[in-house]
């Protein structure tokens, strides 16, 4: 790999790194505001304009807080498990592309994603399923039994929920015929999206997606009245900003990757034959995948304060008693339709 070639990743890297910080940032301001209006209060409007500064006055609060950490906790394994939780909140954006076009930087043709691999949806899943590992070894290393029972209760979670998941990106292989999440995107030109050829897969792995997450309805993992904190209840300062910053980051993840698989990621209908420039035809793109992605974040919010909590037989029960089934008869289903019609 030439000098040219790492600088160009180096940069998309960074970008990358800063706009998802911002957005976290922007992220928790929305999900404080759309709470306030769902319940009919005012949200943050001190610090900055309306408000917006709030987010980066939380964060400077956070970070000049003393970093406690218990007398009898593994103090190595306290440090990584927030630093695996962020780890892979932000690897698993390397793969997602933004845009179809290409760029022209440093005289070479640039793509619009960090690694456009040919294996880009098994990396996808590779990766959320090491994202269990922060928190279960957070919960464990505190020497707490609350946030041990938080662990616990997250890496239950995060593989009932792993296996609805894999088995409804399955339906999306089969229809797209490929791994590659570009080839995904280019195969819903036009509205032949993959919510509209997979609903029930698009509906399974929305679900699915909360559950990875641990956004209500399924925060069992942190449930304040039964866990007081969960797996974060004894971390503070640095530390616990981390996995709230995992947390928003992973929301982000998650709803490129459904706008990636079922949307139609950067594709604008027919843009095509409009015959535009090609920088006006990369801005349409990235702004389409954008929408989508902010269309989704809202969904995240909307549903935080409008769906209570599920207790945790129910979470459970839903998990292996109802998603399960149904993805895998999903998966039965697209395989007997695309050998009726080839």
């Amino acid at each position: 790999m030439e000098f040219t070639d790492i600088l160009i990743s180096l940069i998309k890297i960074i970008v990358m790194f800063v706009v998802v910080l911002v957005t976290v940032a922007e992220l928790v301001y929305t999900e404080r505001k759309i709470s306030a209006w769902i319940q009919n209060r005012i949200g943050p409007n001190r610090v900055g304009w309306k408000g917006l500064l709030q987010p980066y006055a939380d964060v400077i609060k956070l970070l000049l807080k003393e970093d406690i950490v218990p007398t009898a906790a593994n103090k190595f394994i306290h440090t990584l498990a927030p630093v695996i939780s962020i780890g892979v909140a932000f690897s698993t954006l390397a793969v997602v592309p933004i845009a179809g076009e290409t760029i022209s930087m440093f005289g070479r043709e640039v793509q619009m994603v960090i690694a456009d691999v040919n294996i880009g949806i098994l990396y996808i899943l590779a990766l959320t399923s090491m994202g269990v590992y922060g928190l279960t070894l957070s919960g464990w290393s505190s020497n707490n039994k609350y946030s041990l029972l938080g662990g616990l209760r997250s890496s239950a979670q995060m593989i009932s929920y792993e296996l609805s998941m894999g088995l409804s990106v399955i339906g999306v292989v089969m229809v797209t015929g490929s791994l590659q999440l570009t080839d995904v995107v280019t195969h819903q030109a036009g509205w032949m999206w993959n919510m509209v050829l997979q609903p029930v897969g698009f509906i399974t792995f929305v679900v699915a997606a909360f559950a990875e997450t641990n956004r209500t309805p399924f925060d069992l993992p942190e449930a304040e009245p039964e866990l007081v904190g969960g797996y974060h209840t004894e971390y503070s300062s640095f530390k616990f900003a981390l996995f709230f910053l995992a947390e928003y980051a992973n929301m982000i993840t998650a709803s490129a990757v459904i706008t990636t698989l079922y949307l139609g990621g950067w594709q604008v209908p027919y843009l095509e034959l409009l015959q535009l420039p090609s920088g006006i035809v990369v801005a349409l793109q990235i702004l389409a995948f954008v929408v989508k992605v902010a269309f989704m974040l809202f969904v995240f919010q909307w549903v935080r304060w409008t769906v209570p909590r599920f207790r945790y037989d129910q979470l459970m029960d839903l998990g292996w008693k109802v998603m399960l089934p149904i993805a895998l008869a999903n998966v039965i289903a697209t395989g007997i339709v695309i050998l009726l019609i080839s």
